[in-house]
């Protein structure tokens, strides 16, 4: 599982699918996030489930970006110790 959540194609092609789903007229979740900045009246336990089921795709790879510039900047600091 582990080897799955930090795939990079993995979690890009969950993304540009799973996340953006359904396509017409506006991705999904484009759709959940204007409802939510608007005051999310009316929204139902669906409607929260729908935003985090088409949102976690979009968590996995902001994760894995988080993850990568993490451990770039430990690199770089280890680099400039040893100087």
């Amino acid at each position: 599982m582990k080897e799955t959540i930090n795939n990079w194609r993995f979690v890009i092609l969950l993304s540009l699918t799973l996340g953006l789903a359904p396509f017409v007229p506006e991705p999904h979740i484009f759709g959940k996030v204007k409802w939510i900045l608007g005051g999310a009246n009316g929204m139902q336990m669906m409607d929260w489930f729908d935003f985090f089921f088409h949102g976690t795709p979009f968590f996995l790879l902001l994760r894995l970006i988080f993850l990568k510039l993490r451990d770039k900047f430990k690199q770089d600091k280890s680099i400039l110790r040893a100087k």
